[in-house]
């Protein structure tokens, strides 16, 4: 029987560590989603969901899985804020999934989808099937709550009128706009971030792309009111990991 020293396998071991965190980060840690609870006023009454940055890129059994997860939890409606594909030719599949929840879906654009070049049209008639709306630069009010949602698209700033409703949620893809919006919200949901996918302990996320700021994941309160930044359901097809960062679906109460 072979014998090994302990210098030897303790340098075996520093090598195999780094290896098994890569692999529990391509493997597992990216498609274990996470329920996140959030509440933005205490003993809310309104019940809902926000998931962001699906990424599709034709995983159907882990769009199934964030599909079945939001309808399981039977929310009075749900929120997108940004990028459901990067490549146009994933839209079709893509809103086949936005149609399958039962609940009116919302949702705004991120710069994957714009820069995918997909028909806007086209998820206008997915997310309207749903009872809810595709809302890029404008608003729908949701008379049964008395709550308005407004819709941002790159800018938007003409969407930004008087409150339309006792209580006013923005949808938008970058957090960091919060800082120069210029009017207050009860709540204000982001995305974008993915959380920064690979988070270190006692450092926090490796890397963020522009547009996020300080607000990289969770709740932050800002100029603008209370923001909640969503971790993200997908990764980019460029850096397809995550680790100390699992996707997550957020129920909320407001």
């Amino acid at each position: 029987m072979a014998h090994i020293s302990r210098r030897k396998f303790l340098s075996l071991g520093a090598l195999a560590l780094p290896a098994a965190m890569g692999a529990d980060a391509y493997l597992l840690a990216r498609t274990q989603l996470r329920v996140a609870k959030f509440e933005a006023r205490p003993g809310g009454t309104c019940r809902f969901v926000q998931f962001s940055d699906l990424h599709y890129n034709g995983d159907s059994r882990y769009a199934s899985q964030v599909v079945q997860t939001i309808n399981d939890l039977d929310p009075e409606f749900v929120c997108f804020t940004g990028d459901l594909i990067e490549d146009k030719i994933f839209l079709p599949e893509a809103l086949s999934f936005i149609r399958q929840i039962n609940a009116p879906v919302y949702g705004v654009p991120g710069n994957h989808d714009y820069w995918s070049r997909a028909p806007f049209a086209d998820y206008d008639r997915a997310f309207a099937a749903t009872g809810g709306a595709w809302l890029v630069d404008r608003s729908v009010v949701l008379p049964q709550l008395d709550l308005e949602l407004v819709g941002m698209g790159y800018i938007g700033i003409h969407a930004f009128k008087s409150c339309q409703a006792d209580r006013r949620i923005l949808l938008m893809h970058y957090p960091a706009m919060a800082d120069r919006l210029g009017t207050n919200f009860d709540l204000i949901l982001s995305g974008h971030s993915h959380g920064g996918q690979i988070r270190l302990p006692f450092y926090g996320p490796l890397l963020i792309p522009d547009g996020v700021g300080r607000y990289d994941l969770g709740f932050f309160e800002t100029p603008s009111g209370p923001l909640y930044v969503n971790a993200g359901i997908g990764t980019l097809s460029t850096i397809p990991f995550r680790w100390n960062c699992r996707p997550e679906i957020t129920v909320i109460t407001l």
